[in-house]
């Protein structure tokens, strides 16, 4: 089992098997990192709770050195293989933050650590982006930093880097809240995301490999947000 990486997995019931991932949650808080990105009410974990279709759990537990740093673990069909998987960000206390993906049997794929410890990514969304029948996973890369939206795929036992879009977050520090999203208007699947600079919202396109964005009305703020990913904006002329 060498793509668990040293996780140590305890399994509660029978085993997983071919059995489906229902629903997820945290488990074990612990302060053994320090790095708060999303403020003291949200806590870092060291184990993940998978519960499976068979009504049994199966537990991820991290080494020591790493840590679940997230406000949510998504349950989400990331391979396209029809079954969920588990979507969250952990971080390594040495090499900061990566983005993982979790099935029944432990750890599917997983992207690059950032290489810095104290450095974190927001994750989007995940879903077909460009209408060609394959899952892709929305993030960004340093929101408070860097501020590089990223596009992952699943390729194997690894996550691949497909597109990057510079000037461009998701979160401020300190927020519990991660903001943005996915939305389909109608006419294809968008991101909806901040200018790095927290002076507008961005709708942003995958389309032939690159990254596209558009301005849309209405501020950076929760309500502006919320408008635009129920599809009550209008693009700006700017």
């Amino acid at each position: 089992m060498t793509r668990l990486l040293a996780l140590a997995l305890v399994v509660l019931g029978t085993a997983a098997g071919a059995q489906a991932i229902t629903g997820v949650r945290f488990a074990e808080p612990t302060g053994r990192y320090g790095h708060h990105p999303m403020g003291p009410s949200v806590a870092n974990h060291a184990a993940l709770v998978l519960a499976l279709s068979d009504s049994t759990e199966r537990w991820v537990r991290l080494p020591h050195s790493r840590v679940f740093e997230d406000n949510a673990a998504r349950v989400l069909d990331v391979t396209g293989d029809g079954l969920p998987e588990v979507l969250v960000v952990e971080s390594d206390l040495a090499l900061g933050a990566r983005l993982s993906v979790y099935g029944a049997e432990g750890l599917v794929a997983a992207s690059p650590f950032i290489g810095q410890r104290n450095r974190w990514m927001a994750v989007v969304g995940a879903g077909d982006l460009d209408d060609d029948g394959r899952i892709e996973i929305a993030v960004v890369d340093r929101p408070h930093l860097r501020r590089v939206l990223q596009v992952w795929r699943v390729e194997g036992a690894a996550l691949v880097l497909g597109a990057e879009l510079a000037g461009v977050t998701n979160h401020r520090f300190g927020d519990p809240a991660i903001r943005g999203g996915l939305r389909n208007c109608g006419s294809g699947v968008e991101l909806v995301v901040a200018r790095g600079d927290w002076s507008g919202l961005l709708a942003v396109r995958l389309a032939d490999g690159r990254l596209v964005a558009r301005n849309l009305a209405g501020g950076a703020t929760a309500d502006g947000f919320s408008r635009a990913l129920g599809c009550a904006d209008q693009p700006s002329n700017s």
